[in-house]
């Protein structure tokens, strides 16, 4: 999935924030119980109000990914 989500972080750069965390790092342990992380990799659209708008596990194609961010930015 790295390069899925590194295309999009290029396409997207000016317009979304991609966080990456890492799930072995106990700091992040917050992070995870915020957003409910279940399985790696897992994957969340995040609004400017901290509020979970989506989110995948597993494998998912950049296909989806666009349609979905291209919908999250159109109705910001």
């Amino acid at each position: 999935m790295k390069p899925v989500v590194n295309s999009l972080s290029t396409t997207y750069d000016d317009q979304i924030d991609f966080v990456y965390l890492d799930i072995d790092d106990p700091n992040n342990n917050e992070a995870k119980e915020k957003y409910g992380y279940r399985y790696q990799p897992h994957f969340f659209i995040v609004n400017e109000q901290d509020e979970v708008q989506q989110e995948w596990v597993g494998y998912v194609p950049e296909e989806t990914f666009t349609a979905a961010l291209d919908d999250f930015l159109s109705n910001q």
